[in-house]
């Protein structure tokens, strides 16, 4: 409840009295004691202004909360929280006395005019209704009983009797009101209110009764979001025993070995109630961390809903759980804004499910992975019918690697078409599409082209029409697309591309044509490009695309004429060999040089894959068939230029004991600013690393991240190694040494 304004207004008033008059007073553990402090606090202010007296008149003000109580009871029960004249009469309330409330009380009630017809009254927030509500209950049962003995009988029943009540209200609107209820009915607590009840005792064996009761029906309940509640009453009763199971298990295995672990319904229960009330800020929810499964889904959906992220990739999703997330999708109570359903065997009938919480005006989402979900035009047909009822908050969609055909992208370019639409990034890589489903991406565009700012259409089939009709869209003055991924081009494609960018190249910022063709001649076409003054390309990603001296000697060229505004260069997989980066180096040298991230690599090992890394500007000239020579050159431009490169990926090249040596009379320079260093696979033994280590003590402070895997280290050098990550003199913090085999 801390977000709501006027319950963190109480808690503040309260603590704040409380701590002023009476240091050795207890601070309030529950919501009842915090309402009850509030509630004697209004009648004292009231007391106060109105008769003059500290001491309140303990008659009046039980007839006074018998009959508010009253009022908020059975409009409670009615959904009401807008009440009229007569219904204050029927319940004993002189309208004259109601606008004293209002004067008085304005914290706990208030009358209206304006938007209805004559005056109107409410309480000034629906936690007080309940509160007095249960206040006016309790006190009945004491007001109509006269014998304790009676009494206890039918306290015990009638509070079993409001467990099940509010168990079965669809909305939860008796949630709040049992809580009050139970934690009023907890003798410790009677000492507040003192004066206005008749002198009882309730023994602890029926206080024990309810709770046992209540645990009953935490078991008995398969829903979570239900169960959530009854856990909520039992820390009214100062009773937290299942939570505590839970709790001492989290805290001897962590939550991360919750994974393949068998629980109860009720221990599911406990574990959401342990979450929701974790002083952790509920941000990034991982599935993974808990169980892969549905069961697990569906019982840490209340988890889930207050959460801002949630990812669920990999985790054995379908039907059912889509269902599931569309209720979360579609109520007002969710934070939910980023959504990752990806590798999950969705289908077109999970997709359809999900696509009604999509649709729902409650839905709040920004982002959506369904990567790898076994889509097709059917399931596409009914994203894009949700998305077009609701088009104004998706800003990511990524359908990458789904079966969607010409026909789901043309069902998709009708929604981009939606001048609601705000759509700014879409990834479509390898979903089955050609010629056709291109041509109408692109018209979609151009006919709302102001939003879209990424698009990945990598692993298609564009064609010659489809690459002209995006160069169109590439063209147009009003295109502004940011970011453009795309494999399937040759030369001419290339030609038409960079022609398009030339005529208006100041929108993109990344640029990626990996695994394409281009050749020499292609990087000669685009170094073009990069020579424009106009051009503000600050990502380049050209791995694995053929290239050679003559395209790296175009590149260099380009990036010395116009080189303030590319900061992430990645060459990787292609042979430039140690002429092309000396080409490079010289670039480097430049002073207005902006390059902070480098990679090249040599791809030694039959099974190796080279990671590519998005996340930080850099210069990739990862397998890139770089020796000693190549190696020395590199060093030496970053040598004379050191303060801008902030990550430098060497990996997979054969860099031997000179190469390493010269890089690290680089990491030694105290203005070099390197934090990540890949040498993954650079063929460096002891010699090589016992360099790297006096670099690294002599200048400690910038390098982050080290990657020396697939290397031989002596075992000597791997202790010198960990003890820089231990030693807090040093910012070292990832250490990698693993052997590739």
């Amino acid at each position: 409840m801390c977000h709501i304004p006027v319950f963190c207004w109480i808690s503040a008033t309260v603590l704040e009295r409380i701590l002023s008059e009476a240091e050795s007073a207890e601070i309030p553990k529950t919501l009842t004691q915090m309402f009850t402090h509030f509630l004697i606090f209004q009648l004292k202010l009231k007391s106060l202004k109105y008769d003059g007296k500290c001491d309140v008149n303990l008659k009046q003000a039980r007839s006074n909360i018998l009959s508010l109580g009253k009022l908020a009871f059975q409009q409670l029960e009615k959904g009401n929280l807008i009440f009229y004249e007569e219904e204050l009469r029927k319940c004993g309330i002189d309208v004259r006395d109601a606008s004293v409330y209002s004067g008085v009380c304005t914290q706990i009630f208030r009358e209206e005019f304006g938007l209805y017809l004559g005056k109107v009254y409410s309480f000034v927030h629906l936690s007080i209704q309940e509160f007095l509500a249960a206040l006016y209950v309790f006190l009945c049962f004491f007001k109509q009983i006269g014998f304790v003995s009676m009494f206890r009988s039918s306290l015990t029943d009638s509070l079993k009797s409001e467990v099940d009540k509010a168990l079965q209200s669809e909305n939860g609107h008796l949630d709040l009101f049992l809580r009050f209820l139970l934690g009023l009915s907890l003798e410790s607590n009677h000492t507040l209110l003192r004066g206005l009840l008749k002198k009882t005792r309730i023994r602890s064996r029926s206080e024990q009764e309810i709770v046992e009761y209540i645990k009953m029906k935490i078991r008995e309940n398969s829903s979570s979001e239900k169960s959530i509640n009854l856990f909520h009453c039992l820390n009214e009763l100062n009773d937290d025993s299942p939570v505590q199971e839970v709790q001492i298990y989290l805290s001897t295995t962590g939550d991360s070995q919750l994974s393949g672990v068998k629980l109860f319904p009720s221990q599911w229960s406990a574990l959401v109630f342990v979450l929701l009330t974790s002083e952790e800020k509920l941000d990034d929810f991982k599935l993974s961390k808990y169980h892969k499964s549905e069961e697990c889904l569906l019982s840490l959906l209340p988890v889930i809903k207050a959460s801002t992220k949630a990812d669920l990739r990999r985790c054995n999703l379908m039907e059912k759980s889509c269902s599931a997330l569309a209720s979360v999708l579609s109520s007002n109570s969710s934070n939910l804004n980023e959504l990752n359903l990806s590798y999950n065997n969705l289908l077109d009938s999970g997709v359809k499910l999900l696509s009604a919480g999509l649709m729902s005006p409650q839905c709040k989402l920004k982002t959506l992975q369904l990567e790898y979900c076994s889509i097709g035009e059917k399931g596409c047909s009914a994203l894009a019918s949700a998305l077009r009822s609701n088009p104004s908050h998706l800003k990511e969609l990524n359908l990458n690697y789904n079966k969607l055909g010409d026909s789901g992208v043309r069902l998709l370019s009708d929604l981009l078409q939606n001048p609601h639409c705000k759509l700014e990034k879409m990834l479509l890589c390898n979903c089955s599409f050609g010629e056709e489903g291109c041509s109408v991406l692109a018209s979609a565009l151009r006919s709302n082209p102001s939003h879209l700012r990424a698009l990945d259409f990598n692993d298609n089939y564009p064609g010659q029409s489809g690459m002209k009709l995006l160069c169109d869209l590439l063209q147009d003055p009003l295109c502004q697309l940011k970011k453009l991924l795309v494999i399937g081009i040759m030369k001419e494609g290339c030609a038409a591309l960079t022609s398009a960018l030339k005529s208006n190249p100041s929108h993109l910022r990344e640029l990626d044509l990996s695994y394409n063709k281009l050749g020499d001649s292609g990087v000669k076409l685009l170094s073009d490009l990069l020579q424009d003054p106009h051009c503000k390309l600050e990502t380049l990603q050209l791995y694995n695309c053929s290239i050679g001296e003559e395209g790296c000697s175009s590149l260099a060229s380009a990036l010395r004429s116009n080189p303030s505004h590319l900061k992430e260069l990645d060459l990787g997989c292609n042979k430039l060999r140690d002429s092309g980066v000396k080409l490079l180096a010289d670039l480097l040298q430049h002073p207005q040089c902006k390059l902070k991230k480098t990679t090249v690599s040599i791809n030694m090992h039959p099974l190796w894959v080279p990671v590519r890394i998005f996340s930080i500007p850099l210069c990739r000239l990862e397998n890139s068939s770089i020796g000693e020579e190549g190696c020395a050159a590199l060093a030496s431009a970053l040598k004379l230029n050191p303060s801008h490169l902030k990550e430098l990926d060497l990996g997979n090249n054969y860099l031997a004991v000179l190469g390493v040596k010269v890089l690290s009379r680089l990491l030694q320079d105290p203005k070099c600013k390197l934090e990540i260093l890949q040498l993954y696979n650079c063929r460096i033994e002891k010699k090589g690393c016992a360099c790297l280590t006096s670099a690294l003590r002599s200048n400690p402070s910038h390098l982050r991240e080290l990657n020396l895997s697939c290397n031989k280290p002596s075992v000597s050098e791997i202790k010198l190694f960990s003890n820089l990550v231990q030693d807090p003199r040093y910012k070292l913090e990832k250490l990698n040494l693993s052997v590739l085999y």
